[in-house]
């Protein structure tokens, strides 16, 4: 029953991350206290998630790895500056909404990714290598860009944020990836399709309380609002457009190109959003939590778009480019 619940979770994921920052914003007061459980929470679905990959099939791109190389300089130098530059020109003056922009666009690629890759046939084994390599490096990477990127302008306590990275991805990951290799792949067999469906319910949980903590924020909708979430919609879409656009460029295969454009977009936003309200004050998460309302719409609406000009065959089949 749990593995056909998780399938049937898999077709309505782009309405969960929607549905569950509107709970939390009409909520509010009543989720907010429960901002402890996020970690937790968010640690489960790493864990629940790494169980899927191995250290072999991390070994098998590192022979290749040029893929990866190119998939972590657009999720750590290009959005990043890119942020920093758009968000530069229309909002100088606020250097919360700044700082905001810029954590949501230098946070690691998103667990959830796999899943989009792997509905649309695309490279399994590069998606989870890119995957377990950002988690490893993010508790360097996002600081220290923050630091570099933001600078003094807001306070940060970057060695609380590398425990939370830490503990809430890169602990869980391994632990994952570990009892993947200890049982042979036996654990993912029995045990992703039933983790699954606790895995989504717990993004909608972590969601619905992060928006609950911001909820006096998202509550006056205004032009202001309304214009960051424009701003916001356009800056996500330039992660898919990039990994695609590159990928197409260096002439890689179909399934290369659906990784890139996937793992290109896809944030580890629900993270993001636990780092914004643990270390930053609140008006600095709300381009996180904007980011929610359109991950999972916007890598349907990309899947969508690469299913039809690809015109996906079996996952044999796929691409005659260069490897």
């Amino acid at each position: 029953m749990l593995p056909q619940l998780n399938k049937k979770m898999e077709k309505i994921m782009p309405l969960i991350t929607p549905v569950s920052v509107l709970i939390g914003v009409l909520l509010g007061s009543h989720l907010s206290g429960y901002t402890y459980l996020s970690p937790w929470l968010f640690a489960f679905m790493t864990f629940s998630g790494s169980i899927s990959s191995s250290f072999k099939e991390f070994v098998q791109v590192v022979v290749q790895p040029l893929p990866l190389i190119t998939t972590l300089f657009i999720l750590h130098v290009m959005m990043p500056l890119l942020a920093m530059g758009l968000g530069h020109v229309v909002y100088s003056d606020d250097s919360f909404t700044m700082t905001g922009l810029i954590l949501a666009a230098a946070i690691p690629t998103g667990i959830s990714s796999f899943v989009w890759v792997a509905i649309y046939r695309g490279h399994i084994a590069l998606t989870l290598s890119i995957i377990l390599v950002d988690t490893v490096l993010s508790p360097f990477v996002v600081p220290y860009t923050m630091s570099v990127l933001v600078g003094a302008k807001v306070q940060m306590d970057t060695l609380a944020m590398m425990k939370g990275l830490f503990f809430m991805i890169v602990l869980p990951s391994l632990i994952g990836m570990l009892l993947n290799q200890w049982t042979r792949g036996k654990i993912k067999e029995q045990w992703s399709g039933r983790l699954g469906p606790f895995s989504k319910i717990a993004m909608g949980i972590v969601v619905a309380i992060n928006g609950s903590v911001i909820a006096p924020f998202l509550r006056d909708i205004n032009g202001k609002l309304l214009g960051l979430a424009f701003f916001v919609l356009i800056l996500a879409s330039l992660g898919y457009i990039l990994g695609w656009l590159i990928a197409k460029l260096m002439r890689w295969r179909d399934d290369i190109v659906i990784a890139l454009t996937f793992n290109g977009g896809m944030r580890n936003i629900s993270a993001g959003a636990v780092l914004a309200i643990a270390y930053f004050p609140a008006p600095v998460a709300i381009p996180v939590v904007l980011g929610m309302l359109f991950q999972q719409s916007l890598a349907s609406l990309f899947g969508y778009m690469l299913n039809r000009r690809y015109a996906l065959r079996e996952a044999s089949g796929l691409g005659a480019g260069k490897a």
